[in-house]
């Protein structure tokens, strides 16, 4: 997984690690596996299935990619980037400069795509989304539970880590190559879907677009997605001017129609850690303590929005006259 953003501190309690890239394998067309090794001798900050680190490429230039490796390797992370002609620079850089002893400065790991817990699952993976999957196939494959994964890419050359998992996991793996089989078979796979099973996606966005569309044969809460980029969100009504109370300094600001959030707090001296300014890493969460936020986020369920105790101030607004933030 891949996400874009501009570099910024790290969060409360995330160390900021230097690290040196130790092994580099090309693992399919166009894709890179590093393997990041710190600096120091101590252990690496533990993380868990779905977690993600931030690379900072340039002093401007940061993004995120998945951990794949496995979570009890505290000596190293793994991550594959797939090299994206139209991308923004940030793949580019990574298979480009980032070689076998390159240094690189990390933030993280941080997770907003947890594995939770369930009778069984299914895992929906399409091209370099197969990044988050692989350690929670193997949490829950240790587990005993019941899975299965649908992964499916552009063809077998271009499917990072299939032929190693389709081996390993003859009975739960199908691989889908397009220029093979078409397009996934969303319906039949989200229509075997017992209950008690958890569906984890993750792929581009037409691809998660599509799962989200079928979800209404499906309970809201099963269903568990980890995109790219932003997803095309409907404002749930024209942009207004509303008041932003902070509840820690006792300051107050009016948010214009048309003003960024994040811009006009950092413009009062209010430093709220963030990286994408898209709504798609989760950096910028932060604490609602009164109003009704408009979500406009690509990171939060149903659920965690529907209770209005956080938001992403990077890209949401308010629906109320007043927004009162832990800040």
């Amino acid at each position: 997984m891949q996400k874009s953003g501009t570099a910024t501190g790290a969060s409360v309690g995330e160390r900021v690690l230097e690290m040196r890239v130790r092994e580099r394998i090309t693992v399919a067309q166009d894709v890179a596996h590093l393997v990041l090794e710190g600096d120091s001798s101590g252990p690496l900050p533990t993380w868990e299935p779905g977690a993600h680190i931030d690379l900072l490429l340039t002093a401007s230039l940061v993004r995120q990619y998945s951990l794949c490796g496995d979570p009890r390797n505290e000596s190293c992370y793994e991550i594959a980037v797939l090299r994206e002609p139209d991308g923004r620079g940030g793949s580019a850089f990574v298979h480009d400069k980032l070689d076998v002893d390159a240094r690189v400065t990390v933030h993280g790991p941080r997770n907003h795509f947890s594995l939770v817990d369930a009778e069984r699952y299914l895992f929906i993976a399409g091209g370099i989304g197969i990044t988050p999957i692989l350690p929670m196939i193997e949490a829950v494959a240790h587990s005993g539970r019941p899975w299965r994964l649908a992964y499916g890419g552009r063809s077998r050359h271009s499917m990072a880590f299939g032929a190693d998992l389709a081996a390993l996991y003859a009975e739960n793996v199908t691989l889908w190559p397009q220029d093979e089989k078409g397009l996934l078979p969303l319906d039949d796979l989200l229509a075997d879907a017992a209950e008690g099973t958890s569906v984890y996606c993750c792929g581009p966005e037409a691809l998660l677009a599509a799962v989200e569309e079928r979800r209404h044969s499906l309970p809201a809460e099963i269903l568990h997605v980890e995109r790219f980029s932003p997803k095309s969100i409907t404002p749930v009504e024209v942009e207004k001017t509303f008041v932003v109370e902070l509840a820690r300094s006792g300051k107050s600001v009016t948010i214009p129609a048309g003003a960024n959030l994040l811009d006009t707090l950092a413009e009062m001296g209010v430093d709220v850690t963030h990286s994408c300014r898209e709504g798609t890493c989760g950096t910028c969460i932060t604490t609602v303590l009164a109003g009704i936020p408009d979500h406009r986020d690509s990171v939060l369920t149903a659920a965690e929005r529907a209770t209005n105790d956080i938001f992403l101030p990077c890209v949401s607004r308010c629906l109320s006259e007043t927004l009162v933030l832990d800040l």
